[in-house]
């Protein structure tokens, strides 16, 4: 199904008879099963007022189109969310509507934070077929924050979102990274931890163990021209108790670089299984040694690890307890039904779960 109005997509929900499944572009591999349901066809950017910056968009409307409004009025979306079609190896065309779904959130999330943070208002269809509308177009006197950011990230099992409502932030003149190789994982948290915890505005701060030429830690610095140079030679003197720092200048290459580790670079074109885990920046290493994986990635100053494993792997077992939980972004679907895509919830979290699924589609219409 491809609906080309909301009120066609709420005819569609209130006459479906089995499992529907909510795509955007997909972009983001296996799905769950279900009576397939688009929102490509809902596509356009309904406001746009830079003085305000706002933003409104239909479900549909590609992220790229997005970027490229945006960019005309040298603004951007904060959260710079991931492109997974590389890592993934899917085709398909992102959407905003899919982002706020998986609440999806890239490196600056650690500063500005996610996807549903930047949420001002939104549309939805529920899993009866109503149309439900929440927070508005504009930052003032807005009221329904929380109802839209319980949407965000429930990946289309509580509602299908049919347009959103964002504040945007202006753009940045120019980018700097600060790099040091060498370090071990634990010591690279603890550079990034310092860096993340001085006033100098860091927006990125990643770790590849297994980068060529040696493992690679890196800062990145936003910002007008002057200032992103004296903050990276602030950092770098606040910092040289972790060893030398080099500052890469060039713009435009340290912002493709950082788009790069956005979508997880270093594992594209590499087999097996792909893992996100979230967890305590100071636990990350010992969760990495314990994990037995082929390849490892932080981002996020070390909140976030992505993980590449060996097929089948049962990488919850062999983490054990810690602060955090492990989402299977790619395996086989007989991998992501024995291991489950999402971290199983505690008993207490299932059953608020559970309530929340029967208020918004009793009929369990909404495959998720």
């Amino acid at each position: 199904m491809r609906p080309g109005s909301e009120a066609e997509l709420a005819e569609a929900v209130r006459d479906a008879t089995g499992p529907v499944s909510v795509r955007g572009g997909g972009t983001r591999g296996l799905l769950p099963e279900g009576t397939p349901l688009t929102t490509s066809g809902l596509s356009g950017i309904v406001l746009h007022d830079p003085a305000a910056l706002t933003l409104v968009a239909r479900a549909g409307t590609p992220v790229e189109e997005i970027d490229a409004a945006l960019a005309k009025a040298n603004q951007r979306l904060a959260f710079e969310p991931m492109d997974h079609r590389a890592l993934l190896g899917t085709t398909g065309t992102p959407t905003i509507g899919g982002v706020i779904a998986a609440n999806v959130s890239g490196p600056r999330r650690m500063q500005v934070g996610a996807a549903r943070d930047h949420l001002l208002g939104m549309r939805f269809v529920d899993g009866q077929g109503v149309i439900v509308k929440n927070g508005g177009r504009v930052m003032k006197n807005v009221t329904g924050y929380d109802l839209a950011r319980l949407l965000a990230g429930s990946r289309g099992a509580l509602g299908v979102i049919t347009e959103v409502a964002l504040k945007v932030l202006p753009g940045t003149e120019t980018a700097a990274n600060l790099v040091i190789r060498g370090l071990d994982d634990a010591a690279a948290v603890r550079a990034m931890s310092d860096a993340l915890g001085t006033p100098f505005e860091v927006s990125g701060a990643a770790h590849d163990p297994h980068a060529t030429g040696g493992p690679r830690t890196e800062l990145r610095i936003e910002g007008f021209g002057a200032s992103v140079a004296y903050r990276c030679r602030a950092l770098a003197e606040r910092l040289k108790a972790h060893g030398p720092w080099e500052t890469e200048t060039d713009r435009d290459a340290v912002r493709a670089h950082w788009r790069g580790l956005r979508d997880v670079a270093p594992f594209h074109g590499q087999t097996g299984d792909i893992w996100r885990v979230s967890v305590r920046p100071s636990e990350a290493a010992a969760v990495v040694a314990r994990a037995d994986a082929t390849q490892a990635f932080y981002d996020w100053g070390g909140g976030l690890v992505w993980l590449r494993t060996s097929e089948g792997h049962d990488l919850r077992a062999k983490l054990g307890r810690y602060d955090g939980h492990a989402t299977l972004v790619r395996a086989t679907p007989e991998t992501h039904a024995a291991r489950q895509t999402l971290q199983p919830e505690p008993p207490a979290l299932q059953s608020l779960t559970r309530g929340l699924r029967a208020k918004f589609d009793p009929r369990g219409i909404l495959a998720a």
